[in-house]
């Protein structure tokens, strides 16, 4: 995937959510908004590490908006930028030893990842009512986002997977959380959830175009990341008063 393919399918991907959080909303009641602040960890999987593993964990951060629609419906845009890495080295088989492939082909991966996102979040009470006594909800989260990866990879057995680059692609983030009022204004949240790339080139290890080297990846899959933290957010309502107008003529009828 070029990087003039990859812009225009973002742009392209992007439009629909970006519809979503700008269009009007005339029609429904919008009550309150919130703007926060999370930090946590990316979790980079693929070629250098088959499964998730929380040892490949690296700092993150991100920012977001909300905008409540209704009781239940969240929509939301955010921004993320973390650090990935895996190893070779921390890839188990069966046994608990390194696995046959990762201690042949001995890689490592760094690098970094910028993420924008927007999607809807469903909660399953409404914790913003202070007449109710339940303050907190769980919640699931689906969208859209495009991300910029920056990585660099290198093996001591094969000098020909040494390489760096960047991608810039698309990823369908699915995520669960948990949201808690701490105060009429201040609310606490967590999350964990997965990206789903459309990309195999997070790693630069595709098993695709490596001549002799084909077998050193799975050109069957795509790459994940995932994003795990605390966040910290503030809730700005707004009172909707009713048409004074519409009020006064009704009282003179």
């Amino acid at each position: 995937m070029t990087q003039h393919f990859s812009f225009k399918t973002l742009f392209i991907g992007l439009l629909p959510v970006g519809s979503v959080f700008f269009a009007p909303l005339a029609s429904v009641a919008q009550t309150t908004s919130e703007v926060g602040l999370g930090i946590g960890g990316l979790v980079y999987k693929g070629e250098l590490s088959p499964n998730y593993q929380f040892r490949n964990n690296r700092p993150a951060i991100t920012g977001f908006y909300r905008k409540d629609i209704s009781a239940p419906i969240t929509l939301r845009a955010g921004i993320t930028a973390g650090m990935l890495r895996a190893d070779d080295r921390n890839v188990k088989g069966l046994n608990g030893n390194n696995s046959p492939l990762a201690q042949y082909r001995d890689a490592h991966l760094k690098g970094g990842l910028l993420e924008v996102s927007g999607g809807m979040e469903y909660n399953f009470f409404d914790y913003h009512d202070r007449h109710d006594k339940v303050h907190f909800t769980p919640y699931v989260f689906v969208g859209l986002a495009g991300f910029y990866a920056n990585t660099k990879v290198a093996s001591s057995a094969f000098p020909a997977l040494d390489k760096s680059g960047s991608v810039l692609s698309l990823a369908i983030p699915v995520a669960v959380g948990f949201k808690y009022a701490l105060s009429t204004h201040w609310n606490l949240g967590f999350e964990a959830g997965a990206r789903k790339t459309i990309t195999d080139d997070l790693d630069h290890i595709d098993g695709k175009s490596r001549g002799q080297n084909d077998l050193l990846g799975n050109p069957h899959d795509q790459d994940w990341y995932f994003y795990n933290g605390l966040s910290v957010s503030y809730t700005f309502y707004k009172i909707l008063c009713p048409d004074t107008g519409q009020e006064t003529g009704k009282q003179k009828r």
